[in-house]
């Protein structure tokens, strides 16, 4: 999420005063409202059962949009990583952003797999 210069502004109907919650851009998906300095400013909550509404952190990893049925790893439909690539490859991308070149691949596999040995003691 990338901080943006648009501000919501949340009024009250009770006469508490407004306040201003900065908006920051989704990198997918809708903008969102930081409302971590909500409590402090006002002594009250939000309410959102079952965090339907509610971003729980920025990941440049995972995207989730439950009610198109979305889930994507650094950009990739699930879907596609399933039936296109392995375990290893998605856990190179997982960790390095980016789909492993065939070089690339076999380095990662023969670093993994050296340290997946049991020592012959053990």
């Amino acid at each position: 999420m990338t901080p943006s210069d648009v501000k919501a502004t949340l009024s009250f109907s009770d006469g508490s005063p407004s306040i201003e919650l900065p908006i920051h851009q989704g990198s997918l998906g809708p903008d969102v409202i930081d409302i971590r300095k909500l409590y402090a400013q006002t002594g009250k909550f939000t309410y959102d059962p079952g965090f339907l509404s509610t971003a729980s952190c920025s990941s440049a990893i995972t995207y989730i949009d439950g009610d198109k049925g979305e889930l994507l790893y650094r950009g990739y439909p699930i879907e596609q990583l399933a039936v296109h690539c392995d375990y290893m490859e998605t856990c190179y991308l997982i960790l390095y952003g980016e789909l492993p070149s065939v070089e690339q691949k076999k380095a990662f596999t023969a670093r993994v797999t050296q340290h997946t040995m049991v020592h012959e003691q053990m």
